[in-house]
């Protein structure tokens, strides 16, 4: 699942700890990791995904994350949603 799922799903989150909130609540689908993320903010994420079967995909920096989450910031981890959201707040 390249980067261009990422850009064009309409259900995305971004930053670390919605993305940890969509892995706990099994409805992340897909997750994405900045690689110049700090590894003691990424490491929990990509062991979490890696014991539940998420598919993990790696991309080269924060500000190429943010970007592709339409936000002006970086982001150390981004996830595509699952269509059916039930248990997030």
């Amino acid at each position: 699942m390249p980067l261009e799922e990422l850009k064009k799903a309409e259900k995305k989150i971004a930053g670390m700890r919605q993305t940890m909130k969509a892995i706990e609540n099994n409805i992340a689908r897909a997750v994405y990791i900045a690689r110049d993320a700090e590894e003691k903010v990424t490491s929990p994420a990509v062991r979490d995904c890696m014991e539940k079967g998420i598919p993990l995909f790696y991309v080269d920096t924060m500000a190429e994350l943010g970007k592709a989450c339409n936000i002006k910031v970086g982001a150390s981890m981004a996830a595509i949603l699952t269509e059916n959201e039930e248990g997030s707040d």
